[in-house]
């Protein structure tokens, strides 16, 4: 085969794999409420794209730490969850997590929620 005809073939791969790449649907949240709450209290992230195919996980992350969080509810606009019992006091960010591929794709996206003390 001619070098040139490889170099084809790899560019045609390369333009599907981004043209497939380029047309995955991504997660994106844009509120959630209430925007604090206290360990074993339910809240509800709210955005577009939240439905199991594009949302496998849902996590708080403080940047260092992430906490995996119970779903209860989760629709395409809506994922309702529960602050974990061992949540600590705090400001976290909510991450999402796709499973796609051989890795897990982690957003972390720019809607924050407070966890409050017991006291």
């Amino acid at each position: 085969m001619k070098p040139s005809v490889v170099w084809l073939a790899l560019l045609a791969a390369l333009v599907l794999a981004l043209s497939v790449f380029g047309q995955a649907v991504m997660p994106r949240l844009t509120a959630v409420e209430p925007a604090s709450a206290k360990a074993g209290d339910q809240m509800t992230v709210t955005g577009e794209n939240l439905d199991k195919p594009n949302v496998a996980e849902l996590r708080l992350t403080d940047g260092k730490n992430d906490i995996k969080l119970t779903v209860i509810e989760q629709t395409a606009t809506a994922i309702k969850f529960r602050i974990p019992a061992t949540c600590k006091p705090g400001r976290y960010a909510l991450l999402t997590v796709t499973k796609r591929g051989p890795r897990d794709l982690e957003i972390e996206q720019p809607v924050k929620a407070t966890v409050e003390g017991t006291t």
